[in-house]
């Protein structure tokens, strides 16, 4: 008899799966298929194509794909090349604690196109849960002064280091980031700063001391270390938490995921200090031959004349770490990792890693989330192009994601220097 098998079958987003298949010819080729339906009912698919060994057995852990959305060993492909049927969907968790992303797998016993299998039946299936949240993480809507967002708590008596957790230019508050940090041991702020709630929708100014009140309030947290605390950010998020780190003590620790070394369209303000943004051509938006908007071209003229408007990095009294996707098609993040980094080098300080990673993307998310390599930004009315290439792409997240967690713990927690 045929059996689809996995373990575990309930685990977390970022935790791999182990899956096989038994009871085949052998030597048949056989074909899976993942599929997945969002909170928005968008439906999200993946398939591959596999040979079973001389025991009639199908192990991905171990068995190459011979074709389908990729090629070789890779055991979690099923999950990372998840395409959408809508063009230009982004697969974003919304409700952390209360649902899991449910993922269908069913197997067939031979090789048809995805569109005939609706009216085949496959010869086994199962549904796997993919939460991001785990067991006794507790979640605290935060509306205290003006701070908005969502706190997540790991479980147990201990004390844990605090993130705060910022993305990019859509606002709002995206929370599946931060609830991952806490189901790994760490105190964790989602912050929302626009586009959220009684937030302003659009920012006239990036006030420092609003993210400011967000490290003073998780610093006071009695679950939380100290002495300072850490911040992951992408994207517009990034530029953010480049400047926190700057002007706040109370920040130690800076995940900068292809984010700009400079002020990028909003002034930032730091009591009276201002900082004016870089300016910018927007003629050289270009748009590729599918219609989609890249930007990393439209800083590169007036980056390295206008120093104005770069941060002064080697202020910073905490540590960094560069994310680079080298195939960011939003922002060219390499260059501007490489210039921070350069700036930081001829001030003396050592005080940085960067993690540079060829064909990757801009939107480096947790292990196996699909490729978003472009979607549309409603809120500014335009298709963008992320970038990146399936294989590469997946290869960084699960990497990067490992290193964040060691980085934290490296400068938030003073008596452990290495811990997964």
């Amino acid at each position: 008899m045929i059996q689809l098998q996995a373990a575990p079958m309930i685990a977390l987003v970022d935790e791999p799966v182990y899956i096989w298949a038994t009871g085949l010819t052998p030597f048949q080729v056989v074909s899976f298929q993942a599929s997945l339906k969002d909170e928005n009912g968008n439906m999200f698919h993946s398939r591959a194509y596999y040979r079973a060994n001389e025991a009639g057995m199908v192990d991905l852990e171990h068995a190459s794909a011979l074709g389908g959305d990729y090629v070789g060993v890779h055991p979690m492909g099923l999950f990372w090349s998840l395409k959408p049927e809508k063009l230009l969907t982004r697969l974003i968790k919304r409700d952390v604690m209360n649902s899991s992303f449910k993922v269908q797998l069913k197997l067939y016993d031979s090789v048809l196109p995805l569109e005939k299998k609706a009216s085949c039946a496959p010869k086994a299936s199962l549904t796997l849960e993919r939460w991001y949240v785990a067991a006794g993480v507790t979640r605290i809507q935060v509306q205290e002064g003006r701070l908005r967002g969502a706190l997540f708590l790991p479980p147990g008596e201990g004390r844990f280091p605090g993130v705060i957790d910022l993305f990019g230019i859509t606002g709002g508050l995206a929370e599946f980031r931060a609830s991952l940090l806490a189901s790994h041991g760490f105190v964790s702020l989602a912050l929302a700063y626009c586009n959220y709630e009684d937030l302003p929708q659009q920012l006239e100014t990036i006030d420092l001391e609003y993210f400011e009140e967000a490290a003073d309030f998780l610093l006071r947290h009695p679950k939380v270390i100290g002495p300072g605390i850490g911040v992951v950010s992408v994207c517009r998020g990034a530029e953010i938490g480049l400047s926190m780190a700057i002007h706040l003590k109370q920040v130690t620790a800076t995940v900068l995921i292809n984010g700009p070394n400079f002020v990028f369209d909003t002034p930032h303000v730091y009591h009276d200090q201002i900082y004016r943004p870089l300016f910018c051509s927007a003629q050289l938006v270009s748009i590729n031959a599918f219609g989609l908007a890249e930007l990393y071209h439209i800083f590169e003229e007036a980056r390295v004349e206008d120093s104005q408007s770069l941060f002064p990095i080697e202020k910073a009294q905490g540590h960094f770490l560069f994310i680079v996707g080298e195939d960011d098609k939003n922002i060219n993040s390499k260059a501007y990792a490489e210039q921070a980094t350069a700036q930081l080098r001829s001030h003396g300080k050592n005080n940085w890693t960067l993690l540079s990673y060829p064909g990757a993307g801009h939107l480096i998310e947790p292990p196996y989330s699909p490729l978003c390599c472009a979607s549309s930004l409603y809120n500014v009315y335009i298709n963008v192009h992320w970038g990146g290439e399936v294989i590469p792409h997946a290869a960084a997240q699960e990497h990067s994601w490992k290193e964040i967690q060691k980085f934290l713990r490296k400068h938030l927690i003073p008596t452990v220097t290495s811990q997964l």
